[in-house]
């Protein structure tokens, strides 16, 4: 077995950063130190390193939020976008996800038996919503505008309890790894809002037990008040976005353990794109711009109570790539930069039940490695972090 040090750098700890070696053989790491030695150097000197970065909701099938686009695309092209857009997330540092819509079975297979470069991921093939909720893409003309259904991907709007758990297992026989659900409307459906609460108690509760008998986790697109409280008392692992969170939302999810997976980017990807001339409804617009700013008082009342949190970017509604730009958006609307490098790694291990194997540089966990040039906390709160990573290194493999 060869044994690769990388030596000479700055070792984030998970709180902080100090000095300190990495030793790496075949896919694993079997010590963290000062002086180690191995059979290959990597030089490391003026870098830190950082564990494989993780974001916990992005949406490879897609590629932007222009409709006129995605209506004018061949069936199949998204399949093949999506292997640009998981190489650029790993480039970027990110070596696992979770796709919280689209991505089926054949697209975490491809990538689990190296068929195409990409994160390893957990994937939810598609989003679970009642009828008129934030995946039912009836238009007011009588058209529906999403991707069409396939083999892959079943249709999953569905109501009352006994429909839901119909639609869990079939997506469990799908290949599902987390399932994703809808508890309120949301900015880029065409006929929700975002401040409604979507499902009622008995009809999470059977999602939740459903997906529990099949050992997985349910997270939740829940913006409304009253959608997230109906998740959390409900047992919903997530609550992602979180926008109108309330005090009585933050004791809930404290209480329950509940994480946060804010996904600031998301409603600021839909507003750049529109100022950069994509054509999106005024509807959306509307609730892209009415979202923003209660989003962020939001995320900063949830980091102020302790509420636990992960990061998620939702690209796909935007450039893939970009993901670490909400790394800086965590410290401005009030992280430390090394709590959000936390975030995105051990804690969102944590969340993904994957902390026995990633999310710390440390022995017997999986080689999964970033070499960023300099302070890495500053390149967090300077928004320079992904022009900084040197080299990455998934299961001990360095990434072309």
């Amino acid at each position: 077995m060869t044994r690769i040090v990388f030596s000479g750098g700055r070792v984030f700890t998970g709180r902080a950063t100090e000095p300190g070696d990495v030793v790496v053989e075949n896919d694993r790491i079997v010590d963290v130190g000062i002086g180690l030695d191995g059979d290959t150097k990597v030089d490391a000197t003026g870098h830190t390193i950082l564990p494989g970065l993780f974001d916990c909701h992005v949406h490879f099938m897609f590629s932007g939020a222009d409709l006129v686009r995605s209506l004018n695309t061949p069936f199949s092209l998204p399949f093949y976008e999506a292997i640009g857009n998981m190489k650029a997330t790993l480039q970027c540092g990110i070596t696992t996800v979770r796709d919280a819509l689209g991505a089926d079975l054949g697209v975490a297979e491809a990538v689990r038996r190296g068929l195409v470069q990409g994160p390893r991921m957990q994937i939810a093939v598609n989003m679970v919503s009642q009828t008129g909720g934030h995946n039912d893409d009836w238009m007011q003309c009588g058209a529906h505008v999403s991707p069409p259904l396939h083999p892959g991907l079943p249709d999953t709007v569905a109501d009352g309890p006994e429909e839901l758990r119909k639609v869990i297992r079939t997506l469990v026989r799908h290949g599902a790894d987390v399932i994703k659900i809808a508890s309120s409307g949301g900015v880029m459906s065409p006929r929700s809002n975002p401040r409604h609460a979507h499902f009622r108690d008995e009809e999470i509760a059977m999602i939740v037990q459903e997906a529990n008998a099949a050992g997985i986790a349910v997270m939740s697109h829940a913006m409304s008040g009253d959608g997230i409280l109906t998740a959390v008392r409900n047992g919903v692992r997530s609550i992602e976005h979180g926008v109108f969170l309330t005090d009585e939302g933050v004791e809930e999810m404290i209480k329950n353990g509940t994480w946060l997976v804010p996904t600031l980017m998301a409603p600021r990807m839909v507003l750049d794109q529109a100022a950069a001339g994509v054509a999106i409804s005024d509807v959306i617009l509307d609730k892209a711009n009415a979202v923003v700013s209660q989003h962020f008082q939001s995320f900063q009342k949830a980091h102020q109570a302790g509420v636990k949190i992960a990061m998620g970017t939702d690209s796909g509604v935007g450039p893939h790539g970009d993901n670490l730009n909400e790394l800086t958006l965590m410290v401005e609307y009030g992280m430390s930069p090394a709590e959000a490098l936390y975030a995105t790694t051990t804690s969102a291990a944590e969340l993904m039940r994957l902390g026995n194997e990633l999310g710390e540089l440390a022995p017997g966990k999986l080689a999964d490695l970033v070499l960023v040039e300099g302070d890495a906390e500053q390149h967090v709160k300077a928004g320079t972090l992904k022009e900084a990573v040197r080299a990455v290194y998934q299961n001990g493999v360095s990434v072309d």
